[in-house]
């Protein structure tokens, strides 16, 4: 467990005419934090606020036993040891990658195998040479994340990093991110409204809108929540942990999860993190409520290859004639989203037994 020392302390205010942030939280110190929240809820303004980037913030700010903000004092933001990337890199476009990397190695004082360490994680030794206006934006926030790493900061600070990409860059960049989140140590705040995102890298999750915290917590037990506004989006469902057991030759992954054995298909496309899918490996499988359907029998002769046996728990009405089924699958909670006349025509009443189909090709991992 964490030592409470290392735990970051956030209780910051921000009083702007036509909105007011307002957060109380106590942060691990370890992992990454994901804020989460629809726009125009604060998300972009605590993270500035953290960095010392909103000179009208007032407050509390401890990072591991370290005062950076309080009624007494107020680190200006290049004292404070943070590592801040935007949704636009921000990358100096007359230098090349590796000088933009040295701009600020170069005045922290990082040791030389910081920087090289991190041009190696980031598989940036092909670019050193290049500018930024020659760059993809994977590339390019691949730069920013590296510059950022550098300068050996105590707390890195990520504002919506893939919001520019399309999916493509972003699924190629989120391995990376999953990198450093496992090689950084050190904490890592990152700001998105992507559900994908949460699911594949919080640890701890907090939940912004209209400048307050809603929930807070780890990042599953939030995410699992059907009482929460996150079950009735489109993309709801669950995140399970995940081990795989095999890969085949076709990219079919099986993989062990609470709820039994599931299958799914890794990423399309190979890249140099491709080891995660290795036998053995821990990841994280998102199943959506759209993509669940139930039976009442188990079918053999189905194209499906994840058939599970679940209770089902509670049923949810939901707008335009759609119910969410609430179940229990080994005791790991599943959702599924059917229509009232599938639910008028199996005779679903809460306590029943039944199977839970979803497709492999569906499967988020």
């Amino acid at each position: 467990m964490p030592d409470a020392a290392d735990d970051i302390l956030v209780r910051l205010a921000v009083a702007r005419r036509d909105f007011h942030l307002e957060v109380d939280l106590t942060l691990p110190g370890q992992g990454t934090t994901a804020v989460f929240g629809p726009s125009g809820g604060g998300k972009s303004t605590l993270l500035r606020a953290i960095a010392g980037l909103e000179p009208d913030a007032e407050g509390t700010l401890h990072v591991a036993g370290q005062t950076w903000q309080d009624e007494r004092e107020r680190l200006p933001a290049h004292q404070r040891a943070t590592g801040v990337v935007f949704q636009h890199t921000a990358l100096l476009p007359h230098l090349s990658v590796d000088a933009n990397l040295r701009y600020g190695w170069r005045r922290t004082g990082s040791p030389a195998h910081v920087l090289d360490a991190w041009i190696q994680r980031l598989d940036l030794a092909p670019l050193l040479a290049r500018r930024p206006d020659t760059l993809s934006g994977g590339e390019r926030q691949r730069v920013a994340l590296a510059r950022a790493l550098v300068t050996q900061p105590r707390w890195l600070l990520l504002d919506e990093p893939l919001s520019a990409l399309d999916a493509n860059r972003r699924a190629e960049i989120l391995p990376y991110i999953e990198a450093i989140r496992r090689d950084a140590g050190i904490p890592v705040l990152y700001v998105t409204h992507s559900v994908e995102e949460v699911a594949r890298l919080a640890d701890h999750l907090v939940l912004l809108e209209g400048g307050r915290v809603t929930v807070a917590g780890p990042a599953l037990d939030v995410l699992n929540r059907s009482d929460l506004p996150m079950a009735l989006r489109d993309d709801a469902g669950v995140v399970m942990e995940a081990r795989v057991e095999e890969t085949d030759a076709h990219g079919l992954l099986t993989l062990h999860t609470p709820a039994g054995r599931l299958h799914a298909h890794g990423m399309a496309n190979a890249s140099p993190h491709a080891s995660r899918h290795a036998t053995g490996t821990r990841m994280r499988v998102r199943v959506q409520a759209r993509d669940v359907s139930l039976a009442l029998s188990r079918h053999e002769d189905s194209s499906l290859l994840n058939v599970l046996p679940a209770t089902l728990v509670e049923l949810a009405e939901l707008p335009g004639g759609q119910v969410q089924a609430r179940l229990d699958a080994s005791g790991a909670p599943l959702l599924a989203r059917i229509s009232h006349r599938s639910v008028e025509r199996l005779k679903l009443s809460p306590g029943m037994a039944l199977w839970a189909q979803v497709k492999a090709v569906a499967l988020l991992v």
